[in-house]
């Protein structure tokens, strides 16, 4: 009796978490237990597993791991290929590598993380950056979405893509301000077998992009960049970033993007850090102000039939393909912190600066704490991801921010927020990673949770938030380890 692996899984393993089933092109591993990892290992094609030495717990989970699809019966020689075979990989698990391949720009952004307009923090070599795509191999990070500066200056742009392939990493996204996605660069792609979402900012109609952008024309070149991307077949996003002047153009920002085939959009508010706080343009606007125009808004983009995937930052958020449901992504709502990890985003999606800083996300590549953070090109990033400043915070649990904090410890709502977001956290307490996220405990302290609750129940009354309608959670899931 003899059983194969399917030709589309590979065994897999990382430090914690050493026992996963990977399919190929997909980037979300299968977590198993021990004895399933011993069952699969046997089914290569070699072995019989009829004999008496075989472990009856192992036969017992032939039929299981038939029935869902992960092993077939096969003849006698019948082998795996060697890629399938156990891979252990030397760090922990990060599912994503979200990078900054560039810190230079064609645009002059007024509210840039990176000073990008100015280089700050310049571009590594083609060696330098090939290095790094090899280390991601070689630790098991298994997507990546590339961004800058503007990714696409780079001229070796397309060999590192072509280097991500051939290491068997899937390129999610690609960000950028549009004025780069040629025909040229779409039909590369497409001859690669590859559609990655193209992410734009888009911050307004009325000559508002161009304002923030820096750049004359800039709204119409991202025009022109989403209907291009969508007679080719390319998905897009958008970001927009929410300010006095252009706080007023929501709706009709939302309504234009979807009308050039965008599927989703994210907004934040101006942060002052970057380009923006150099350049002295100081608080853009306020918190209350910002979840009045969200909260506002919310019957609108029901009445326009849920034009595209919306997030509005931590707030709320909805999906045209899940019409009947909705979330606060605010909302952690866990019941055992001291097991939850202080950011489940950042445990699996790691951010690499310009420089090639390992960072828990983008937005703390414009302040002075990122100079805690560990370079790849120093120490390496298997390192980084095992045991480094970087690791330890993800580390960090979610009971020691509520315990560091007074005001968070005695507030009811500590176990639905955790303390917060740690990038929002530092931009009010800049010396002080746990410090409490002031605009989370905005929409906790201020009613806007039980105001949105209300407000769905008036214009989508059987839509509902498992956040609100289930009971707390346990803490993280195990690949947040």
């Amino acid at each position: 009796m003899f059983y194969k692996l399917h030709e589309k899984l590979l065994l897999r393993g990382w430090q914690k978490l050493p026992y996963a089933v990977v399919e190929k092109g997909y980037s979300r591993p299968l977590f198993i237990k021990a004895a399933e990892m011993q069952a699969l290992q046997l089914c290569n094609g070699k072995v019989d597993l009829s004999l008496p030495l075989i472990p009856q717990e192992v036969r017992d989970l032939l039929p299981v791991l038939e029935k869902r699809g992960i092993i077939a019966p096969c003849r006698q020689g019948d082998c795996i290929a060697p890629e399938q075979e156990y891979k252990c990989y030397p760090a922990r698990y990060i599912r994503t590598a979200h990078w900054s391949i560039t810190g230079h720009c064609n645009y002059r952004c007024k509210h840039c993380y990176m000073s990008a307009p100015d280089a700050k923090y310049g571009e590594l070599s083609h060696e330098e950056v090939m290095s790094i795509v090899q280390q991601l191999i070689d630790c098991g990070v298994m997507e990546v979405s590339l961004t800058g500066g503007e990714p696409l200056v780079r001229r070796d742009f397309m060999e590192i893509v072509d280097a991500l392939l051939a290491g068997g990493i899937r390129i999610t996204t690609i960000y950028s301000n549009g004025r780069l996605v040629t025909d040229r660069l779409l039909d590369e792609l497409d001859r690669r077998g590859i559609h990655p979402e193209f992410n734009m900012s888009f911050d307004g109609v009325d000559g508002w992009h161009d304002w923030l952008r820096g750049i004359d024309g800039a709204g119409r070149i991202a025009e022109e960049a989403f209907l291009r991307c969508k007679e080719k077949g390319f998905p897009t996003g958008a970001e927009m970033c929410i300010h006095q002047g252009n706080k007023h153009l929501l709706r009709e920002t939302i309504r234009h993007l979807a009308a050039m085939g965008c599927r989703s959009l994210k907004t934040t508010p101006i942060s002052n850090v970057g380009a923006w706080k150099e350049n002295g343009y100081g608080e853009s606007i306020s918190l209350k102000e910002l979840y009045q125009l969200y909260y506002d808004y919310i019957p609108h983009y029901y009445e326009d039939g849920m034009p595209l995937a919306l997030q509005l930052g931590g707030f709320f958020m909805a999906d045209p393909d899940t019409p009947d449901r909705y979330d606060i992504p605010s909302m952690k709502n866990c019941s055992r912190p001291e097991s939850a990890c202080v950011c489940g985003h950042a445990r699996m999606v790691m951010y690499i600066s310009a420089e090639g800083r390992t960072l828990p996300c983008m937005a703390l590549s414009g302040m002075d704490i990122q100079q805690e953070f560990p370079l790849i090109t120093e120490i390496g990033l298997s390192k980084c991801i095992s045991d480094s400043r970087y690791m330890r915070l993800l580390d960090t649990r979610a009971s020691e921010v509520l315990s560091h904090n007074a005001e968070c410890s005695a507030c009811p709502h500590a176990l639905q927020c955790l303390g917060g977001c740690r990038a929002s956290a530092l931009e009010t307490s800049p010396s002080d990673i746990l410090a409490p996220d002031l605009a989370i405990c905005e929409i906790f302290k201020g009613g806007w949770v039980d105001q949105i609750a209300a407000r769905m129940k008036e214009v989508r009354p059987q839509a509902v938030c498992p956040a609100l309608d289930q009971p707390q959670s346990g803490g993280c899931h195990p690949a947040e380890r």
